[in-house]
């Protein structure tokens, strides 16, 4: 497991593009204002939480090592699962999709002795694992799951997909943010729990090229129509994360030279499209400059670098990111001009994930837009970084018209729910109307280094953000935080002006009610830092005359994700 931080209170309880990444509600999800009322199954609920079954154990390693059969689509191996108890028990819980038939359990003991051991699917995907004798606190166990089947598609990309690609030849891929990663192999499936490493062998048909996560170790032909491909991941992974990819690929590679050392860079496409993608491809050696410069190095350096083309838009798989974007700019032809013309919108994007997401994690599904509001924002922090401020303003407010407020970003804990799509245009917003309460770019930009730094390799949730955030910068941040991520609606600006006394009066109207965030008012070229409240009155002197209030006397809602109300 690697280190999952939280503080006391956490354990308590795209741009123009973002309508195209929309995620599909999750079932019985019903938008009521400042709170999300969910009806969770049973078998949401075994899956979602992080009950007494799995919280009774650590995970350490796992050994995917599957055969795929692209022509009768069907899946046959094990997983080999290590983890270490942390309380006496006789039961685990691991998960895998009712579709796939489990073969055989078996308990591999120090003395090479191994038995087979009973098991119970239970609602959904859940299945209990239960031992002879009680599992010791701190004993280390190794288990080997086997099981085969046709796996069904589900979810926006399928999970996992057999297809052809477009000169008909066989493709497989999987893309399980989503659907789980239960969906095509056994997994404790959850966020909270990563192993610390793992090996993934997948066995494809010879005349193909198979693809996974981490350092490619090799392969070998079996005799039998079949190579076997060998990967090794030396870092903590998410589950979902975990991927293979194979179709009729061919290889390219490239080495980025930076002060933390080569880095390199490996390209799998169809043969048709190499010449693309080696002209498309160029754009990562820039965001990678981009993003170590704001938040310190590649997180997987000796996993290297991978994008792998795909039959779908792109998904952000550990060291082996997936591409469909056609080798253009923009997002699938999306925009046809603007900023986002000036960028390959998947390689930003789903590069971002390998800071945010992939070794930051969230505990819990519910708070997803760390994954994704945070990979939304850094899109602005790469167009920052390549031509400045002033652009990267106007892109983060790109698209802002289309986020709903109809739910809370953040949705409810433990029930495998998908926070609404605005999780990731308004997630993006709400940083940078961080940065304008910080209001110190030097002092902004050492923050977001530092953040990173400080959980990179951990799992965390939004209070461990919020209390982060708020140490470092001496605010009491948490109740911006609460505003915009726990309550649908964003909080509007009331002014009322009196043009005799030449006053403006101010106060916010928000849910959250200790809400007092700072925020630029008057005209772009003057502009004044009032902190409303809400709820009371307060007044401040113009020199703008009667004409020119109404016209003239604004808020700085390029800066800050608000609404203004004038009266």
């Amino acid at each position: 497991m690697r280190a999952a931080y939280c503080t006391l209170t956490g354990l308590l309880q795209g741009s123009l593009l973002m309508a195209a990444l929309a995620l599909p509600a999750a079932h019985g999800q019903l938008a009521t204002g400042a709170h999300t009322s969910t009806v969770v199954s049973e078998a949401d609920r075994l899956r979602g939480a992080y009950g007494p079954y799995r919280a009774n154990n650590d995970l350490l390693y796992y050994h995917l090592d599957v055969r795929v059969d692209p022509e009768h689509q069907m899946l046959s191996g094990k997983n080999v699962i290590r983890f270490k108890m942390l309380e006496p028990t006789m039961r685990i819980q691991l998960d895998l999709v009712p579709a796939l038939k489990i073969d055989k359990i078996v308990l591999d003991e120090s003395n090479d002795s191994r038995r087979l051991l009973k098991y119970e699917r239970a609602a959904g995907r859940t299945v209990y694992v239960d031992f002879p004798e009680t599992l010791q606190q701190g004993n280390t166990y190794t288990i080997e799951f086997y099981y085969s089947g046709h796996p069904v598609e589900m979810g926006r990309f399928g999970g996992i997909v057999f297809r052809k690609d477009p000169m008909g030849r066989p493709l497989v891929n999987t893309a399980c943010e989503e659907e789980g990663a239960s969906v095509w192999w056994p997994n404790k499936d959850q966020w909270l729990d990563e192993v610390e490493n793992m090996d993934i062998s997948i066995e494809a048909p010879s005349d193909l090229v198979e693809v996974s996560n981490g350092r490619f170790q090799g392969k070998t032909d079996l005799g039998d129509g079949y190579t076997r491909w060998e990967w090794k991941v030396d870092y903590p992974i998410n589950n979902y994360d975990v991927s293979l990819n194979i179709g009729k690929y061919v290889h390219s590679s490239d080495t980025y030279l930076d002060q933390y050392g080569p880095l390199t860079l490996d390209y799998f496409v169809f043969p048709e499209d190499l010449e693309k993608a080696q002209r498309q491809f160029i754009q990562v050696k820039n965001m990678l400059k981009a993003f170590e410069h704001s938040f310190g190095e590649y997180p997987f350096y000796k996993d290297g670098y991978k994008l792998v083309e795909a039959m779908y838009s792109g998904v952000e798989n550990q060291t082996a990111i997936t591409y469909g974007n056609h080798f253009e700019n923009g997002y699938l032809g999306r925009p046809k001009t603007g900023i986002g013309t000036w960028f390959d919108f998947i390689i930003v994007h789903e590069s971002a994930h390998e800071w945010f997401g992939n070794s930051i994690t969230a505990r819990d599904r519910s708070d997803m837009w760390i994954h994704e509001g945070w990979a939304n924002y850094c899109e602005s922090v790469f167009v920052e970084y390549m031509w400045g401020k002033g652009d990267a303003i106007t892109y983060i407010n790109t698209g802002k018209e289309n986020i709903k407020n109809a739910e809370p970003v953040i949705c409810e804990e433990g029930t495998v729910c998908t926070p609404p799509v605005d999780q990731y245009k308004k997630g993006g917003l709400f940083l940078n109307t961080m940065r304008s309460v910080i209001d110190d770019d030097h002092e902004w930009f050492a923050l977001l280094h530092d953040y990173y730094q400080h959980f990179k390799y951990q799992t965390i949730m939004t209070t461990d953000v919020a209390a982060y955030f708020s140490r470092h910068s001496k605010r009491d941040l948490t109740p911006i935080f609460n505003e915009y991520l726990r309550h649908a609606a964003i909080p509007t600006l009331e002014l009322r002006f009196d043009p005799q006394a030449h006053t403006v009066s101010y106060r916010w109207q928000a849910d959250e009610p200790s809400f007092a965030m700072p925020i630029k008012v008057g005209s772009e070229k003057h502009w004044q830092t009032i902190t409303p409240v809400v709820g009371r009155w307060q007044t401040i002197k113009t020199d703008l005359d009667r004409k020119q209030y109404s016209e003239q006397f604004n808020a700085a809602t390029d800066l800050y994700y608000v609404n203004v109300h004038k009266n």
